[in-house]
């Protein structure tokens, strides 16, 4: 493996860690308990994790596999961009928002419990990092994450 695709792959792979290690610290050491689409973003810094670390450790398919490690980031992109747009208000919250919440037969005491429940919503910014939500922040870096990545693929077989 070329030193220059390596070092990406490392640095992809260690601002994966940091990326999670932040999410995950927000989460259980801040106590800020993540909307259904704050959820649903870490999955592509957690598959770039696998399959990274994969490459490294099978040392084939590598093309293949940042194949999918840039669509898992573009698809985090789009996500990342639907929660943006929810949050500014340019889309309303989907049954993505609700998933989990939703149930049909409800006793009147179900439905206390229900309304006592702290309800987290994806349109609400409660964090902010520079004055961005973390869902603007993450619409850049998966942007810029599957661009790397893209760029790596693009040049693979020059660089074999």
């Amino acid at each position: 493996m070329l030193l220059i695709k390596k070092k990406i792959l490392n640095f992809v792979l260690f601002f994966s860690l940091l990326t999670l290690s932040i999410a995950y610290f927000i989460e259980h050491i801040l106590d800020h308990q993540p909307c259904n689409l704050c959820l649903l973003e870490r999955i592509p810094y957690i598959s770039a994790v696998i399959l990274i670390s994969l490459i490294f450790i099978i040392k084939r398919y590598e093309k293949t596999i940042m194949i999918f490690i840039a669509f898992f980031f573009i698809c985090g992109g789009v996500v990342s961009f639907y929660h943006l747009g929810i949050e500014q208000g340019f889309f309303s919250e989907s049954l993505v928002c609700n998933l989990g919440k939703v149930e049909t037969d409800l006793t009147a005491n179900d439905l206390l419990r229900e309304l006592e429940k702290k309800t987290i919503s994806c349109k609400e910014v409660t964090i902010r990092f520079f004055g961005l939500s973390l869902a603007t922040i993450n619409t850049v870096i998966s942007i810029l994450l599957s661009a790397i990545i893209f760029k790596v693929i693009k040049n693979y077989e020059k660089n074999k």
